[in-house]
């Protein structure tokens, strides 16, 4: 018989191999999920001064009383309201001009510029706005002439409205379009990119097909009508970790909407909510 042997059996080796094995994979776990939960971006705060669905948008100031670490949305023409981008930008928020890409308005100093490249027939949604029929250089020129404007006056973002107003077979048939959905992406991205070379961020709106060129996307959702867009492509452009912005109209129920939305795309949505009892929008998030 052995004296003072320093054997160990060989079960109790597995064993504490297994115990070993079980504690690396446990911290692995942990440090993935701490990583995952420290890549998770805090939702940012939106204001919107640029328009509404059924009440009213944000006042200038209220946004410069309350907006920090945010995104806001102007009309660049209204009011003058460019000169306070500086005023706006100085608490770290972004702010971003309305346009439409889509469509012209007769409200807008660039009208008669554009009238040759409109329908002749008004948008019946929304008086005093005609669709963009043909897209040609010279109607880029004029868009380019704005972004322009942007530049100078010190926006950090341009917000594309009516993007997507050649998708509608409707609309297409109704107003006599003659552009077509290509040539309607093409004209985007290359809009998009004379953006980036002004030194400013481009901001979807209502879809991201063929958009991977955008920094950002901005969805208008109803009381009624929620979630209507492509979720599978939106779910996509959400995890690419650009600004996700759900503008939602009209509601009473506006923090379950929130928390429906951040189910669906995760924690980083960013949204505002136009509150029905309040009659104004809702704003979430909000930092000093």
């Amino acid at each position: 018989m052995v004296k003072n042997c320093l054997c160990i059996d060989w079960r109790e080796s597995n064993i504490v191999s297994a115990v070993k094995s079980s504690l690396i994979i446990f911290f692995i776990m942990e440090l993935s999920a701490a990583n995952a939960t420290a890549h998770i971006k805090p939702p940012t705060p939106i204001f919107n001064q640029a328009y509404q669905e059924n009440y009213q948008a944000d006042a200038l100031q209220n946004i410069l009383a309350n907006a920090h670490n945010a995104y806001i949305l102007l009309d660049p023409l209204q009011n003058n309201i460019a000169k306070q981008v500086a005023a706006l930008k100085a608490n770290n928020n972004q702010v971003a001009a309305y346009i439409s890409i889509g469509t012209g308005e007769e409200w807008r100093p660039d009208f008669a510029a554009l009238t040759p490249y409109l329908t002749q027939k008004p948008w019946g949604e929304w008086p005093g706005e005609y669709f963009i029929s043909q897209i040609n250089p010279q109607l880029v020129s004029i868009m380019q002439a704005r972004i322009d404007r942007l530049e100078n006056w010190g926006f950090d973002w341009v917000e594309f409205d009516n993007m997507d107003w050649l998708y509608d077979d409707d609309n297409r048939k109704t107003y006599n379009l003659r552009a077509t959905i290509a040539q309607s992406i093409e004209y985007a991205h290359n809009l998009c990119a004379y953006v980036h070379q002004k030194g400013m961020k481009c901001m979807a709106k209502n879809h991201v097909q063929n958009s991977q060129i955008f920094d950002g996307v901005l969805y208008e959702s109803y009381s009624d009508e929620k979630n209507w867009w492509n979720v599978t492509a939106a779910q996509k452009f959400y995890q690419t970790g650009k600004l996700f912005i759900i503008n939602h109209y009209n509601e009473l129920h506006c923090d379950k909407i929130y928390t429906e939305y951040k189910q669906i795309y995760g924690k980083s949505v960013s949204f505002i909510c136009e509150d029905l009892k309040l009659k104004a929008y809702r704003h979430f998030n909000l930092r000093p």
